[in-house]
């Protein structure tokens, strides 16, 4: 392979035009995109280019800007296990130093020499007869022996089929394009969702609007955030690389103990339903709102999210809650399900992303033509979380079942970066063209996450993005701990694959010969 300091064509970053030719195409500059750029630098062995669409690095945390935005992960966990330890002020990182952190990743590790921002993925198809991949962006051609796809789940703003949006005379936002104009004070405000993001921002709008009405079609358990500033002191110690690394491992396994309540495993679930009930009980004395507050499903079979405001918000004199969907919008007014009508002039929708099924998979040819939508019509597919049957020499980053509804994403994408250098190594090693899990593999596997998944709360009938709808399979998460994942998939097995040596070479599974 080429090295990495000699990719093909022009290397002069990201205002360049796209190299004609890499060892690897990697699609998206989020975490994942970052990590394997990192890993790829770091080696000096094969040449790549990132692709990114929009203007700036960061993924997710570049696009979500709007007030309140933070993650719901410790940021010790949440960044990346191979970078020196970063300095956070909070327990939980604002967005803002998120993308701050991997934009300081970018410049330390020398990547803008080979990210093209800008440049979308327009087609990409596999090319048997070369054994590459021939991609289509907006600022050229380039042909990759390898295609990583690190778009993420979170990357595609889903916007609910209202009638009558396309003419509501105020303004219309999704929380995933924010932008500071959005309000300036003294609005009427309407927020559509009361998912993670909708918890976040519904206090900061209520500061400055003179009203705010959120419509909940389903309200959310709420647990405590309970976030706090470190000291000088701490923010010193956990500069020092093994003390980062000691509360990183802490606070994973930590998390990790969460998922027996997700197996709905008694007093697991009973001790965080009652820490829900009893926030919500603490903070809304009002036992209408709290009725509408109670949701009617296990909990955890949605997001659990966290929030110390959220409540308090909800009983502000100015503040409506509508217990039912928006159904319509004609002019400056919006309807409820219920029948209520609201005069708004701003409507934000925290209405999440298109996470089950993204749309770059309708630019994805494989062998023999075949679309990565239309293979994964019925719910995501894949093997060991990261390759996709008939879609050689592709790797799928934070994909099909590979996050998690109660630990990092951060881990779940390294885990996954070994698998993919281990497939390198293997590739490089063999002098491998071609490498393609079997069709038997994927099935298998799809049959253990099915198998894996019958028993969670996920499975328990309440809608939620985790769950295909096409299909009613958990295709987002990683049924298990984040622990079990690496154990499962953080090392690659040649056995399931089909390689080829070139195009007149027989395939065969594991080492082609």
């Amino acid at each position: 392979m080429t090295g990495a300091s000699e990719a093909t064509g022009d290397v002069t970053g990201a205002s360049g035009s796209v190299p004609a030719e890499v060892d690897v195409a990697i699609v998206g500059a989020g975490f994942a995109g970052i990590g394997m750029a990192t890993q790829l630098r770091r080696r000096g062995r094969e040449s790549f280019v990132v692709l990114e669409r929009a203007d700036a690095v960061g993924g997710t945390w570049r696009d979500n800007v709007y007030p309140g935005i933070a993650c719901d992960i410790p940021a010790h966990l949440y960044s990346f296990s191979f970078r020196p330890p970063a300095d956070w002020a909070t327990l939980f990182p604002r967005g803002a130093e998120i993308r701050d952190y991997l934009q300081r990743t970018v410049d330390e590790e020398g990547l803008t020499p080979f990210i093209r921002l800008g440049c979308e993925l327009v087609d990409a198809r596999w090319d048997a007869s070369s054994a590459q991949w021939s991609l289509v962006t907006g600022r050229g051609r380039v042909r990759a022996r390898m295609l990583v796809l690190a778009v993420g789940r979170l990357s595609e703003p889903h916007v609910p089929d209202i009638d009558g949006l396309d003419g509501f005379s105020g303004t219309v936002v999704h929380t995933a394009q924010w932008h500071p104009d959005v309000v300036s004070g003294g609005e009427r405000i309407g927020v559509v969702g009361t998912g993670a993001s909708a918890v976040q921002i519904i206090p900061h709008l209520a500061e400055s609007a003179e009203e705010l009405v959120v419509f909940a079609r389903t309200p959310a358990y709420v647990v405590p955030r309970q976030d706090r500033a470190f000291s000088e002191q701490e923010r010193a110690r956990l500069r020092v690389e093994e003390n980062a690394r000691a509360l990183r491992e802490q606070l994973l396994l930590d998390a990790d103990r969460a998922f027996a309540q997700r197996l709905r495993l008694v007093p697991d679930i009973d001790e965080i339903r009652d820490l829900a009930l009893g926030h919500l009980a603490a903070q809304v004395s009002n036992p209408i709102l709290r009725q509408h507050l109670t949701p009617d499903y296990e909990i955890g079979c949605k997001r659990i999210l966290l929030s110390d405001d959220y409540y308090p918000t909800l009983g502000q004199p100015h503040v409506v809650y509508e217990p039912s969907a928006l159904t319509s919008v004609v002019e400056n007014k919006a309807c409820a399900a219920s029948g209520a009508t609201h005069d708004l002039d701003v409507l934000v929708l925290a209405t999440g992303f298109e996470a089950t099924r993204p749309p770059v998979a309708v630019r994805i040819r494989g062998r023999d033509g075949q679309v990565l939508d239309d293979h994964w019509s019925r719910g995501m597919v894949s093997y060991a979380s990261t390759t996709v049957a008939g879609f050689p020499n592709m790797f799928v980053l934070d994909g099909p079942n590979a996050a998690l509804g109660h630990n990092s994403a951060i881990y779940m994408i390294e885990t996954q970066l070994d698998y993919v250098v281990g497939a390198l190594n293997y590739i490089a090693a063999k002098s491998i063209s071609s490498l393609e899990v079997s069709a038997e593999a994927e099935v298998a596997y799809t049959a253990e996450i099915d198998e894996r998944s019958a028993p969670t709360v996920w499975l328990t009938g309440c809608r939620s993005w985790y769950v295909d709808q096409r299909s009613g399979r958990l295709t987002l998460l990683w049924p298990g701990t984040a622990v079990s994942f690496r154990e499962r998939n953080g090392t690659f097995d040649p056995g399931p694959y089909v390689v080829r040596r070139s195009e007149f070479a027989p395939a065969s599974p594991g080492g082609g010969r």
